[in-house]
């Protein structure tokens, strides 16, 4: 009887979404507030947000979490431009791109999020790189 409920227990557990095993809405809500955080504060990559109003700011971090609780198997709908659209024009650089994975890492290491977590959210994140990125 025990390892039929341990069996069960492991098959719940390898069963649980990301946005499960990441702490679920808040902890999304969370780690886009650092993330944004410290995006909008890098020199590097500050001018994406520069001369968004107050409303905007709100908006594009609301559309950042919900596309990211959808991503990562939450309830959320993400109602937003796919990510070639929503990007494209932009000039985002390789430079650009390594500074938000670099800034992503810092994220999930201050939040501790396990690196099983890690690897998967970088995963995604580099599968949507091409849609991102312009090439030079």
């Amino acid at each position: 009887m025990e390892q039929t409920s341990s069996a069960a227990t492991e098959t719940s557990a390898t069963e649980e979404s990301l946005y499960q095993r990441l702490g679920g809405y808040d902890a999304i809500c969370a780690a886009t507030d650092d993330l944004l955080g410290r995006a909008m504060n890098d020199p590097r990559i500050s001018a994406y947000w520069k001369g968004l109003n107050t409303e905007n700011r709100r908006k594009a971090r609301q559309q950042l979490v919900d596309f990211m609780a959808s991503s990562a198997g939450g309830p959320a709908y993400y109602v937003g431009a796919d990510m070639k659209a929503a990007h494209a024009g932009m000039g985002i650089s390789e430079a650009d791109w390594a500074a938000l994975i670099e800034h992503t890492q810092a994220m999930m290491d201050h939040l501790q999020v396990p690196s099983p977590e890690q690897g998967e959210i970088l995963a995604f994140l580099g599968s949507l790189k091409d849609d991102i990125v312009e090439v030079h």
